[in-house]
């Protein structure tokens, strides 16, 4: 079988090699995309979206059926992470717990356990280090700025460079950081498996929702024009609004695979200790 593959691997290869020879040159002022695609995009992009961000304009309206698609595969990334690597034991590892006042390590075997309300322990991980005071306070006070500079790359990427992608990337990576500087179980104490696995769903389904919501209108799929008689606003401007309600659910999208990817990775798909 291997050396199957091999051989289907050269031989793909080399078709796709060969078909290079048929490329334009790079950089060719007088190839088909530079010809038409590309003057029509930087001269009409204004005239029938109002987005200055022509890369956004072309990602998300022009190029909106690829993205669409590149969105589900990140999501279909995070379903095959779960799917390989979550784990759900039935008889409990051992848990380890520090009295917070004496710094005291309480070793729990089978099902038994400390209260997780108990102020006096807190739950540990089995190779255990103190944590950093520092480290822990600043990235609290950093994390809602991070976010809320997240947000502002989502709701202006249309307007200013940004967008869905990047501004999911920073989100997710708050949360990531919160469960480096603090321990994974408080992250997923913050964003809970299920609502980490139903937000990855949402994104996506803004975002081929909306699509759908054109076609209701009579319109083509992701013709963002057919919202306008929704959003109370002219063609020109629907498409626009219509950039910003798929950017959301990219933004969604993206953060909650990249928190349940590192969530499993980390964990080895327990959930119970991390990095």
């Amino acid at each position: 079988m291997k050396l199957i593959g091999l051989i289907l691997v050269v031989l793909t290869g080399s078709v796709l090699i060969y078909a290079t020879a048929d490329f334009p040159p790079w950089g060719d002022p007088l190839a088909p995309a530079s010809t038409h695609l590309s003057p029509h995009y930087i001269e009409k992009t204004m005239e029938e979206t109002s987005v200055p961000n022509i890369v956004t304009a072309v990602l998300a309206d022009y190029r909106g059926f690829d993205t669409m698609f590149e969105t589900t595969v990140v999501f279909c990334a995070g379903v095959a992470c779960f799917f390989l690597l979550r784990r759900f034991s039935a008889t409990p590892r051992a848990r380890y717990y520090r009295h917070i006042a004496t710094g005291i390590t309480v070793h729990i075997k089978g099902k038994g356990s400390i209260p997780e309300r108990s102020k006096e322990f807190e739950q540990i991980d089995t190779q255990w280090t103190p944590y950093d005071p520092i480290i822990k306070a600043v990235c609290r006070i950093l994390i809602p700025f991070i976010q809320l500079f997240a947000l502002y790359v989502i709701a202006h990427g249309h307007h200013s460079p940004g967008g869905g992608f990047q501004g999911g990337v920073i989100l997710g990576a708050t949360i990531i950081l919160l469960a480096i500087s603090h321990n994974l179980r408080e992250a997923t104490q913050r964003m809970r498996e299920r609502l980490v696995a139903l937000l990855c769903v949402v994104g996506v389904f803004i975002y081929a929702g909306t699509g759908v919501l054109c076609l209701l209108f009579q319109m083509n799929f992701l013709d963002y024009s057919a919202l306008s008689p929704l959003l109370g606003l002219d063609t020109v401007a629907a498409r626009s609004f219509g950039i910003l309600i798929v950017e959301v659910g990219v933004g969604i999208a993206v953060m909650a695979t990249m928190i349940w990817i590192y969530n499993n990775l980390a964990s080895a798909g327990r959930y119970d200790e991390g990095l």
